[in-house]
């Protein structure tokens, strides 16, 4: 094995040892008789519950996108309604990727694969879609002589027509299980750390 390739072996190791916080794994990576403590960063109901959101995220994305991907027309011209953009190329590419892209986001949650990334990618999607449907509201509110938390329409989100208040609560309430994620709780039952346990690293 070339040295490079070591150094990766052992970095490898090092980062499956120290996400599953196993001691005797970190020890084998120094001295013989080396003792390494390892700390919690919360209690084991944290890590609980981060897996708890990581499934249940990731369901939502995987059904809220094949919706879409079901019907793309309706949804392109769901898309069009936000007047993002004026060009029809970039509106009919957004509307075939954006479905199938969500359901593989939540795909890789389900799985626990490149969690963090995932989340990451969901709150890129979430925060501005978020603003788009809360302006087009305060417009429609405001042209219409209607109270904001009378308005309702289908935001394109793969669920019909809903308030826009509670859209708003529930986009608020995924951006916040996104962030929880990004924080790195939800490392139980990952695919990643399955398919070869710290234990096994040396």
């Amino acid at each position: 094995m070339s040295a490079e390739n070591e150094i990766r072996e052992i970095v490898s190791r090092y980062t499956r040892a120290a996400d599953w916080r196993d001691g005797e794994a970190l020890a084998k990576l120094y001295e013989a008789d080396a003792v390494v403590e390892t700390h919690y960063r919360g209690p084991d109901g944290m890590e609980l519950l981060g897996t708890l959101v990581r499934w249940s995220l990731g369901g939502v994305f995987i059904y809220t996108g094949l919706q879409k991907a079901a019907h793309p027309e309706a949804f392109l011209k769901l898309v069009r309604q936000y007047e993002i953009v004026s060009s029809s190329v970039i509106l009919n590419s957004l509307a075939a990727a954006l479905p199938w892209f969500e359901v593989l986001c939540g795909v890789l949650l389900l799985l626990g694969v490149a969690v963090r990334g995932t989340a990451l990618n969901l709150l890129i999607m979430l925060v501005p879609f978020t603003v788009v449907v809360l302006r087009r509201a305060l417009t429609i509110s405001a042209e219409q002589h209607v109270p904001f938390s009378q308005i309702k329409f289908d935001c394109g989100c793969g669920t019909g027509e809903v308030f826009i208040w509670k859209k708003l609560i529930e986009n608020s309430g995924l951006m916040l299980l996104a962030v929880l994620l990004l924080a790195g709780y939800g490392k139980r039952f990952c695919l990643r750390y399955a398919l070869l346990p710290a234990s096994q690293a040396g």
